[in-house]
């Protein structure tokens, strides 16, 4: 797929009906002829725009967004060069809950993929599903369930670690600011529940580790607490690992004690279920057994 076919897919597919800045905006990408001469082949939307907006570029005005890119372009590709879409969204939380709560307490959490680490704190965060609230202050994670009972009580995590390629110091302001600018414009209370978690994580920060999510994953493994069930958890990962990996990461998790709760795409899971909508992105599964459906960011969940 060219860059003007990934721009015009993610307008259509990712964008619409979540944002319409990001929808004009990748739309007007796709058909700039200026643009579309300096985008390297295989750069994410996501990418390209959370790089300038971390340049104080303008992202609503897609004529204006088109000038600020053209002209400060030699620094707009040093960092896309240095960074990578690390999302790091606590709302998936609320889709985690359920099956943590549900497993042997107490928990030591391992996430694979954990940017700055927000989603290893389930226990301290509260939540809303439909009318049952479970913790007080912020951020509250608000997700529809579907077919899923609600957890009668946050889990107990006596240890939580994670491991990434490039991990992110949630007490750097630096790192703190590309993860801000990773959100997309028109979506603040995404914006706010990030301010809200990060304080959270900032005062109790967790041991993230730099490593390969096969070949490192044992040896962080092996510092957890005797004890407790280990829970080696990702969310929107693996789609940026090449699938040709993913048997050797299927089989390094089922080396280790404890359980794999993925939350990422469908192919991941051998002989997965056919999405219901194209509103759904990731399959929730337990150790490979499919349980539920979830939006990107935690909001709904259907069991499967």
């Amino acid at each position: 797929m060219g860059v003007a076919e990934v721009y015009a897919e993610f307008a259509a597919s990712e964008a619409r009906g979540v944002s319409p800045v990001y929808e004009r905006l990748g739309s007007f990408v796709a058909t700039d002829p200026d643009l579309l001469a300096l985008i390297p082949d295989g750069t994410q939307p996501q990418l390209l725009f959370g790089v300038v907006r971390l340049l104080g570029g303008p992202v609503d005005d897609p004529v204006a967004f088109g000038a600020f890119a053209i002209e400060h372009w030699p620094a707009i590709e040093t960092q896309m060069r240095q960074r990578a879409t690390q999302t790091n969204e606590p709302g998936r939380c609320a889709v985690l809950l359920p099956i943590l709560a549900s497993l042997p307490q107490p928990l030591a959490l391992l996430e694979v993929g954990a940017s700055a680490g927000l989603c290893l704190y389930p226990d301290r965060y509260s939540y809303r599903y439909d009318d049952h609230v479970l913790g007080q202050g912020s951020p509250v994670l608000e997700c529809t369930l579907t077919g899923i009972e609600p957890p009668a009580a946050r889990p107990v995590v006596v240890w939580r670690a994670g491991i990434d390629l490039n991990p992110l110091d949630v007490t750097d302001p630096g790192d703190v600011a590309w993860l801000d600018a990773l959100i997309w414009p028109d979506q603040l209370h995404r914006r706010d529940r990030l301010r809200q978690a990060v304080e959270i994580a900032a005062a109790d920060p967790p041991l993230l580790v730099q490593g390969d999510l096969v070949t490192d994953l044992p040896a962080l493994a092996a510092q957890a607490p005797a004890g407790a069930t280990l829970v080696v958890f990702h969310t929107s990962v693996l789609y940026q690992v090449p699938p040709s990996r993913w048997p050797s990461f299927r089989a390094a998790v089922a080396d280790l004690p404890g359980h794999w709760l993925a939350n990422d795409i469908p192919d991941l899971i051998p002989g997965a279920p056919t999405p219901p909508d194209a509103n759904t992105y990731n399959l929730l599964a337990l150790d490979g057994a499919p349980i539920a459906w979830t939006r990107s960011h935690g909001q709904a969940m259907t069991g499967a």
